[in-house]
């Protein structure tokens, strides 16, 4: 069972992280992926204050835990929530994002931010650069987790299930594969492009430990599935399966294809703001 305060903790710090991201989306002059941010929100918040041995002053310790976004294009949403751990400033992002020799490009690269683990931005590359990782990490009997953040999307990549299958002939029960699950590509809804339930089953067929979160976007769900992943010591890597809702938060965002990305004026951020205010106190209330 979650303890409350924590899940509390949790949920004002995505608050707090979804308001800072609306805000940056108003004040760039480009487009923002909003819709795939707001989904998974809940989940890399609990990851980087929460479930992973990671902070600034960790940097260097072979034994922190490893994290690679292989949904790249969401780099906005970890560039916030890792502001929030004291990784980055908050204002810097704001001012140098997507710019010309920004290190807050569009897509995570590792040059411009060394405490990064992998650049990341062609989809399906993540989950075998986490497999090559975690088994680096095992030959060398170290204890830590790699932890690889994915969208349903990109696994429709051939890439992604040769990698599921290599991790499990490896045995490698460090490694942890995250799916946020929004239902939504680019241009279309995924059950409307191309089949992928049933979903959990396919993992599981591949021999996964399979963790299914109910809702992504309820922090007690979230933080529950999180601390459930077994040991790094287990034989058999686990992916947690977070059914969310693309653009969550936000009204006129919430399941809107057009919303993949965009920008917002300053009548669309003060809707945004209302939205999250009322969503998050009626959460608190739930709770």
């Amino acid at each position: 069972m979650a303890d409350k305060k924590e899940v509390l903790r949790l949920m004002d710090l995505a608050y707090q992280a979804r308001q800072n991201l609306c805000k940056m989306c108003c004040s760039y002059s480009g487009n923002v992926h909003m819709g795939g941010d707001m989904s998974m929100m809940e989940v890399l918040t609990t990851l980087f204050h929460h479930t992973m041995n990671v902070s600034p002053e960790l940097q260097g310790d072979p034994e922190r835990d490893r994290f690679i976004l292989s949904k790249g294009h969401g780099a906005v949403c970890m560039y916030i929530v890792m502001a929030l751990k004291g990784f980055f400033d908050y204002d810097e992002i704001c001012s140098t994002y997507g710019e010309v020799g920004s290190k807050f490009g569009q897509h995570p690269c590792k040059t411009r931010l060394p405490m990064l683990d992998v650049s990341t931005g062609s989809l399906g590359h993540g989950l075998p650069i986490g497999v090559g990782l975690a088994a680096s990490a095992k030959q060398k009997g170290q204890k830590h987790r790699v932890f690889v953040m994915m969208g349903d999307g990109e696994t429709c990549e051939g890439s992604v299930w040769e990698a599921a299958m290599a991790g499990r002939a490896l045995h490698l029960g460090n490694l942890v594969g995250i799916v946020d699950r929004n239902r939504q590509l680019m241009t279309s809804f995924s059950e409307d492009s191309i089949l992928l339930e049933p979903y959990a089953d396919k993992w599981r067929a591949f021999g996964w430990n399979v963790i299914e979160v109910e809702d992504g976007n309820d922090m007690k769900q979230v933080v529950e599935a999180l601390d459930s992943i077994p040991d790094s010591s287990s034989d058999i890597p686990t992916v947690i399966i977070s059914n969310t809702v693309k653009g969550k938060g936000v009204s006129f965002m919430e399941k809107q294809i057009k919303w993949h990305c965009g920008s917002l004026t300053k009548d669309d951020l003060q809707t945004a703001l209302s939205d999250l205010e009322a969503a998050y106190e009626k959460q608190r209330k739930e709770l």
